[in-house]
């Protein structure tokens, strides 16, 4: 910028300016008051042709406190002793200029145009912020840190270099609108700013703003400064202006021809009474648009919807007063000679008067010059008003009759199910019938019960006789029956996807019509109708109360679940299910269910209607009671070698018990393990035949019952697996019987019963073993915080190993599944005392460790903060909950360029946890991204149903993979074909190939044998499709029934297999999918094939039949004793014989074939077969 206060260029610019002095205060570099220097701002010349504003603008203010002092003699600048080379092009704005590269070669052979751009931009010396700092250290990296900000904020690149005058020269190159905003930085940061009021009259300030501000915005963009324009409430008609003195200089001058520019222009509002309107207007605005033609000015009318008279005129002053007094004049006319006249016309038929668009109304006031004046559609009056001429009254007043009476609207009452008869399908039969009405509008409305007519009126009055003519028609053909059905059940009669409805439709040939559930516009409704012949809807009428009665009566059935014992199962059912049949006949034929003998199952269930199952319920509960208490059992343990004695001779003793008590005693069978004696029977009597059996076992020897404590917590040890070891027990003590209480009870008392001896010899043993087990298997419970419990057990263990190699104890923690919280920090420790005890206080050692919290920290290159604190911070959770549930913070966003991360926790834990943190780190400096180009229509294949494919690929080999966006192609070509000179360049088309491909490529990152693993790994997911031969006539097999077999193929092995329609008679089927994937299924397919013709020629063998002639009365002989001689026969030679049928189909014998017999099997059986029937 030129360093002299005074403003050049005016004269070169703008003809008819002259130069308007004025001051700015200056101030030294110390602060105090300098001289007044003078500043040459060009004015308009009124007699150039502009128009002056309201209020002349003198002159504007200047005030540059910041702007240094200048000094009186000026050096030559680094441009005048070393002149640039001449431009191809000549600027005169400095901010503009665009640097000629130098490089000649043909522009128009270029096929991709460049679309950056390189500017010049310079900053005097006296214009600069920092030039006081030219003999300080430091100015130019200040200076160079201000560009280094501009270049990454603005994305332009910018060279600065620094003149021997002190000129600030800027090289600026990128994207237009890129080079705009950095010049526009480097002029706030490194240029002084100024400032400046410009007086502007209020009203022109709207203009100046423009519409949303956007005007105001363009004009601060394109001068580099800020203009403040007053609040609309404030009667300051300063503008103020902030900005360089060059800038602000070029922002005044747009400013001031915005102004002129208004001031020139006129307004005038002139009121004309409203019913005048149609004639300044003219029909079809024909008389506005000449006025605005002729004119140039710009007329507004308010519409005939808003109440106001005021007809708005802009534009020049003299084209203003031309059209208002060409308005004027026609206001005048038509006030002289027009006069009225009204008529009243039905609302309904004010539409037609109108016409589309007020159409019509402009057609009568174009014909007859008659202005139609209609009441408003909200109003309810029917008066119209005629305003025009006297003898152009009457015509108008006999065309608009006629318009108002060319058209009628007719209802008719027609029942909606009437509607679609009429119309035919896809309304054929109306297109027919409506050839002779064609001019009529007919709608069909179904929820009114109605159709609609419009149309000349006699056309109308046909089109309604033909309707009615129809409506017979349909009536005497078609009978219509209503049938009243709960909502409830509508589902149940269409079926799933309509199956009942349609068989009923099918079966009566009666259309039946359900209400929808799901149409919100029609009411609920229970009305179900059917429409046909008398004959089927009569048919289809029975079917559905037929239909609606059992969903009744299903809808009334019950279940009841009973609890039987299932020993009593069989005796409830009877022989040959008697029992139970007399049971079902009793109580209407409900339904018992019993489980089936391996269920092992003791539930009944009684189904039905609600009172018979009751009933049964109840009957059947009292024949349980009574089972229950006739049939009571106790299972009696009496020591092997006695049984003879409890049997006596001859079964003497035994039968007497069973006679005086009234049960049944059952004895395991001789040479049986088992010495449990059952008795059955009325609970009272089986007690009382309990204590006689064991009366007589006491009396044979001295039995005697002993009693031990024993710890509950060691039973199940002594019992031993599936109850081996305390079976051996006491085997070896003379089968004395040992009995522990029940488990859960926490009792600790074992009973031990049989011979004196015996019983002392198993209480020693007992005793010795639960005496070691105790010693041996000391435990103690240790209650421990659940968060410690990962970090105690160590990565795989490792933590708890070493408590259990050097104690010798083991420690039991709590697997998660506890019911109660309390149970969830319950360690156990087990093993020998000492062990416990040693192994304890180990453990307290280190949880006392954990609970010590201290804070560490460690350096983490911020690059790697994000992988940390993704998904959530899910590494860094992970990370807390290994090692002791340490605390890890990473800097937030506010300190991106920090690397401190701070860990609180365990001291042992937060070591752990940076060896953790570092692990990673190593980890992702090893990893590496590399592209996998796979064509984009396979992408969605590859990724599978909500990401699984792709997530477990990631989860398998630990690395990430990301797909392109979607919509990659369609961007990148746009992008490419904007610099391209032409769509069919060669270069182009490269570009566009090459950024096209970038759709297709997926990025692998992780280590480098898991990314090509990966790879693989996709890749192998290709889907690829193959062809396997198959016979077309074993297609159906390959199918299957229902397309069970092809659809079980395709869920095995996750491919889609294509077999060719049946009219193709292909030998082909089509196989896609993943590559392992399809020939494992062509495999499995032609495995199949083989199969299928294995068995067809299996059947086919099979089939061999030869025919025998015997006669008839040896074939009794042949069949034998109830079938047992041919059956053997069969059986042996595995065939089928087939003997005549003794009548043929007339009821008389077929004599030609009654001794025929006929053998079909393998021919090698078939022929063994028959030599086996001729030798009989």
């Amino acid at each position: 910028m030129n360093p002299d206060p005074t403003i050049h260029g005016f004269d070169s610019h703008y003809s008819g300016v002259q130069p308007l002095t004025l001051t700015a205060a200056m101030s030294d570099p110390n602060g105090h008051s300098s001289h007044m220097s003078h500043y040459s701002v060009p004015t308009i010349d009124p007699t150039i042709g502009q128009h002056l504003m309201p209020s002349p603008v003198d002159e504007y203010h200047v005030s540059a406190d910041t702007v240094p002092p200048i000094a009186p003699t000026i050096a030559p600048t680094y441009d005048d002793i070393f002149p640039a080379l001449p431009e191809s092009e000549s600027r005169g704005d400095t901010d503009n200029t665009v640097v000629n590269t130098g490089l000649q070669w043909n522009i128009q052979k270029m096929k991709v145009k460049s679309s950056n751009i390189t500017q010049v931009f310079r900053v005097a010396p006296e214009e600069r912020k920092y030039r006081e700092l030219n003999s300080r250290f430091g100015e130019q990296a200040e200076q160079s840190k201000i560009c280094a900000d501009i270049m990454q904020k603005a994305s332009a690149h910018i060279e600065m270099s620094i003149s021997k005058d002190g000129t600030l020269t800027f090289l600026i190159t990128g994207k237009e609108e890129a080079v705009q905003l950095a010049k526009r930085m480097i002029s706030s940061e490194l240029q002084t700013q100024a400032s400046a009021t410009l007086p502007i009259p209020k009203e022109h300030h709207r203009f100046i703003l423009g519409k949303n501000g956007l005007k105001l915005s363009a004009l601060e963009q394109n001068t580099g400064t800020k203009i403040s324009i007053p609040r609309q409430n404030d009667s300051s008609e300063l503008i103020k202006i902030l900005g360089t003195k060059e800038a602000i200089d070029k922002a005044v001058h747009e400013i001031q021809l915005i102004s002129n520019e208004m001031a020139s222009r006129a307004n005038e509002r002139v009121s004309i009474p409203k019913i005048y309107h149609p004639f300044v207007c003219g029909p079809f605005n024909e008389n506005l648009n000449a006025i605005m033609n002729e004119t140039g000015a710009k007329v507004s009318v308010p519409p005939p919807s808003v109440n106001k008279e005021e007809i708005s005129i802009t534009g020049e002053r003299d084209a203003v007063l031309m059209a208002k007094d060409k308005i004027l004049r026609i206001f005048r006319d038509r006030e002289k000679k027009c006069q009225t006249v009204s008529m009243e016309v039905r609302k309904s038929q004010h539409k037609y008067i109108i016409g589309p668009k007020g159409h019509t109304l402009n057609d009568i006031f174009k014909n007859t010059g008659v202005s139609v004046e209609m009441p408003s559609p909200d109003s309810n009056s029917e008066t119209i008003t005629l305003r025009g001429e006297q003898d152009k009254l009457g015509p108008a007043l006999t065309v608009l009759y006629e318009k108002a009476h060319s058209e009628v609207d007719v209802e008719m009452e027609v029942p909606a199910w009437y509607h679609k008869y009429i119309l035919g399908p896809k309304g054929t039969k109306f297109q027919e019938i409506s050839q002779d009405f064609q001019k009529v509008n007919v709608s069909f409305v179904s929820s009114e019960d109605k159709i609609k007519m419009h149309g000349p009126v006699a056309e109308v009055d046909k089109a309604k006789e033909v309707i009615r003519e129809v409506i017979r028609e349909i009536t005497s053909k078609i009978v219509v029956e209503e049938l009243k059905v709960d909502s409830r059940y509508h589902r149940f009669i269409i079926g799933k996807n309509g199956v009942h409805i349609k068989h009923i439709r099918e079966e009566t040939g009666a259309q039946i019509h359900i209400p929808s559930e799901g149409n919100e516009n029609v009411a609920a409704s229970d009305v179900v109708r059917i429409e046909g012949s008398p004959q089927s809807v009569m048919k289809a009428k029975q079917e559905l109360e037929t239909m609606i009665k059992k969903m009744v009566e299903k809808e009334n059935e019950v279940s009841k679940d009973l609890m039987i014992e299932q020993r009593f199962h069989r005796q409830i059912i009877g022989t040959k299910g008697e029992n139970i049949k007399v049971i079902r006949e009793r109580f209407n034929q409900v339904v018992i269910i019993f489980p089936e003998p391996n269920d092992k199952s003791d539930k009944v269930t009684i189904r039905g209607s609600r009172k018979d199952v009751d009933l049964c319920y109840k009957h059947m509960s009292q024949l349980n009671k009574e089972l229950l208490t006739n049939h009571h059992r106790v299972e009696v343990p009496i020591f092997k070698q006695f049984h003879k004695f409890i049997i006596g001779k001859e079964g003497a003793n035994i039968k007497k018990i069973r006679d005086e008590t009234g049960t049944r005693i059952d004895l395991p069978a001789e040479g049986a393990n088992s010495d449990v004696i059952v008795i059955t029977g009325i609970k009272s009597n089986v007690e009382m035949a309990r204590d006689r059996i064991q009366t007589i076992q006491n009396e044979l020897e001295d039995v005697v019952q002993v009693d031990i404590i024993i710890p509950s917590k060691i039973h199940n040890y002594i019992i031993g697996a599936k109850g081996r070891q305390i079976r051996q027990i006491m085997d070896d003590c003379g089968g004395v019987l040992i009995r522990f209480p029940p488990e859960g009870s926490g009792s600790d008392k074992v009973s031990i019963r049989g011979p004196k001896d015996c019983v002392q010899k198993a209480k020693q043993q007992l005793i010795a073993i639960s005496n070691e087990q105790q010693i041996n298997n000391f435990s103690e419970e240790l209650k421990i915080k659940p968060e410690h419990h990962r970090y105690l057990i160590g990565k795989n263990g490792a933590n708890i190993k070493k408590v259990r190699d050097n104690t010798g104890a083991r420690v039991f923690f709590p697997t998660g599944k506890e019911e109660s919280p309390a149970d969830r920090d319950s360690v156990i420790i087990s093993g020998k005392k000492e062990e416990v005890t040693k192994a304890k206080a180990l453990l307290e050692d280190m949880v006392r460790d954990l609970e010590r919290v201290v804070e560490g920290e460690m350096k983490v290159d911020p690059k790697y903060h994000k992988h940390f604190v993704a998904r959530r911070g899910a590494i860094l959770k992970q990370i807390g909950d290994d090692f002791g549930g340490v605390t890890i913070s990473f800097p937030r966003n506010a300190q991106r360029d920090s690397d401190r991360v701070v860990l609180k926790g365990a001291k042992e834990c937060i070591e752990s946890a940076k060896q953790r943190i570092t692990e990673i780190i190593e980890d992702l400096d090893s990893q590496i991204t590399i592209e996998c180009v796979i064509e984009a229509r396979y992408h969605r294949t590859l990724m599978g149903t909500r990401g699984t494919r792709v997530q477990a690929i990631t989860q398998e080999h630990d690395v990430r993979i990301k797909f392109p966006e979607r919509g990659t192609n369609g961007v990148a070509a746009e992008e490419d074909l904007v610099n391209g000179d032409y769509n069919g360049s060669t270069e182009s088309v490269e570009q566009l190939e090459k950024t096209q491909r970038k759709s297709d490529i997926i990025l692998i990152t992780g280590k480098k044998e898991n990314c090509e693993s990966a790879q693989n790994a996709l890749l192998a997911l290709i889907p690829i499709t193959i062809e396997v031969e198959v016979p077309f006539d074993l297609h159906r097999f390959i199918i299957g029934q229902k397309g069970r077999e092809v659809r079980e193929l395709m869920e095995t092995y996750d491919v889609s297999i294509s077999v060719p329609p049946p009219n193709a008679s292909s030998d082909t089927i089509s196989i896609t999918g993943s590559k392992d994937n399809v020939y494992k299924a062509k495999k499995a397919v032609e495995e199949r094939v083989i199969k299928i013709e294995s068995d067809k020629q299996e059947k086919q063998a099979k089939s061999f039949a030869v025919s025998i002639r015997v006669n008839p009365i040896y074939h009794p002989k042949i069949i034998g004793k109830r079938g047992a001689i041919i059956t053997k026969i069969r059986d042996k030679h595995k065939v089928q014989i087939q003997f005549p049928e003794l009548r043929g189909r007339d009821g008389r014998s077929e004599e030609d074939k009654q001794d025929v017999i006929t053998i079909i099997g393998y021919e090698n059986d078939v022929n063994l077969a028959k030599e086996d029937i001729l030798e009989i």
